[in-house]
């Protein structure tokens, strides 16, 4: 038996934790957890310097001996205590790490169990300590391996600001021409994400978190599954293996947490058909802005323009409608007989960030859109942007009321997009012509598919033969 192996005062103490620990297990997935022998070495090095605190205390002395606590921790050890008497050893010890986030393990399971006999080598370890300084002697060690051969808890990762991440991440991304919105869009997902974890640690997060995250987006925000695929799991994705290449996060938690899209159905092309363009371009060019009973135009002037031009501007260049939008004064020239519209990133957003020259069809001009450009005051056609930081905005707001327009006059199948089913069209017919594809990319600012694109430039006359081939609409006709 171990000479004076407790204090009744230990007992009375480890009494106490038991009562205020009974009946409360808290079912928190472990977010910091450790090995039952590194929870055996944790509580072993508590109570010592418990017992370094308690010498201080001038009832120690006066304080008497269990050993039937000692013939207890044995009768553990050796794996003959149930359930119950393993509780009422160390059954408080257990839910204060699991309080801690050190341990998730099921009163009465298999771990549950074993960390409970490690524990109470590490009770019976420290009671021999206690008995030995009790003789002045304080160099003892442990003999149980459970205790001396215990691996020390890795050091728990530093905090890494998910905000902070994603600011990095924007800046990187801006300083190659991307995100020129300064992630506004996007930092949606890191931001939802944040609030439904309830920190901002990335170091933290847990693929199961993603997953519940993404469950949440589905069945509770009722987002559609292509918006959580596309926008919300492929930006923290994005974000996280950023972090990752840069040394912020040993790994990419979120790298296999999809979710699948249902496959569009397209019960017709997505470009206008003939019958289609037309009558957009017969009502585009009608168009009257509505007045009121006094006479009065509601409607801006630029709003006015972007109806009559927009539409055949992209009926016979495809471009993003964005790109026509934003167009100001100074992007449309005259070089000898030809007029040239210069899409730049000056006048807004170019998703390539490079600017590029655009031939502007002989109808478009015969229509009287240069002379329309003449008559214009300096800087935007389309919307009345002043500061150029305000250009993007403007421009998709024109669009969006564009596309508003179109609708409402029933003038775009409900299927069609009207932003984009220009591009669609524009693409088709210049397949028709036998057009080279690198031409009408060019054109439309979609990237070489193949590295040798790369290589030479789409001449300007090249793209002038490429729109000229394009066929007139008959728009003299009534509707």
């Amino acid at each position: 038996m171990i000479a004076g192996a407790v204090a009744q005062l230990q007992h009375q103490i480890a009494l106490a934790e038991r009562k205020a620990g009974a009946g409360q297990p808290q079912a928190v997935p472990a977010r910091y957890p450790l090995a039952p022998d590194q929870l055996a070495h944790s509580l072993y090095t508590q109570r010592l310097a418990f017992d370094d605190e308690l010498r201080n205390d001038p009832r120690w002395p006066g304080v008497g001996i269990d050993d039937l606590l000692v013939q207890r921790l044995r009768f553990a050890i050796a794996g003959k205590a149930s359930d119950a008497e393993l509780g009422d050893l160390v059954g408080a010890q257990i839910e204060r790490f699991r309080a801690a986030g050190n341990t998730s393990a099921e009163p009465g399971s298999t771990e549950w169990r074993e960390i409970a006999r490690a524990l109470c080598h590490a009770e019976l370890e420290a009671l021999a300590r206690a008995a030995e300084r009790d003789e002045g002697d304080f160099s003892g060690t442990p003999a149980s391996p459970v205790i001396s051969d215990a691996q020390p808890p890795a050091d728990d990762p530093k905090p890494v600001s998910m905000k902070q991440l994603w600011n990095d991440y924007v800046t990187m991304r801006m300083q190659t021409g991307s995100m020129s919105d300064g992630g506004k869009q996007l930092g949606l997902a890191v931001e939802k994400l944040r609030k439904f974890v309830k920190h901002d640690d990335a170091a933290r997060l847990k693929k199961k978190d993603v997953i519940a995250w993404r469950d949440h987006l589905l069945n509770v925000e009722k987002l559609s599954p292509r918006t959580v695929s596309d926008k919300y799991l492929s930006t923290v994705r994005s974000l996280l293996n950023w972090g990752v290449e840069n040394d912020r996060l040993p790994e990419n938690i979120a790298v296999t947490v999809k979710q699948a899209k249902p496959k569009k159905v397209l019960a017709r092309e997505k470009g206008f058909t003939d019958a289609e363009a037309l009558k957009i371009l017969k009502a585009s060019r009608s168009y009257v802005p509505h007045q009121d009973e006094t006479g009065r135009v509601r409607e801006t002037a630029h709003m006015t323009a972007a109806k009559r031009w927009v539409p055949i501007l992209g009926a016979f260049t495809g471009t993003r409608v964005t790109e026509i939008t934003q167009l100001r004064k100074e992007d449309i020239r005259q070089e000898g007989d030809q007029w040239v519209a210069r899409l730049t990133p000056d006048a807004g957003t170019i998703k390539t960030g490079e600017y590029r020259d655009v031939p502007l069809h002989p109808q478009i001009i015969t229509e009287g859109f240069a002379d329309f450009v003449k008559n214009a005051d300096p800087g935007p056609l389309f919307h009345h942007g002043i500061d150029a930081a305000q250009f993007k905005s403007k421009a998709t707001q024109i669009s969006n009321r564009l596309a508003e327009w179109l609708r409402d006059k029933e003038l775009v199948p409900g299927v069609v997009r009207p932003t984009h089913a220009w591009r669609h069209r524009f693409k088709s017919q210049c397949i028709e012509l036998d057009i080279p594809a690198r031409i009408y990319d060019a054109i439309q600012g979609h990237s070489g598919k193949t590295a040798s694109e790369n290589y030479g430039d789409v001449s300007l006359k090249a793209k002038i033969n490429a729109i000229n081939k394009l066929p007139a609409y008959e728009l003299s006709s009534e509707m």
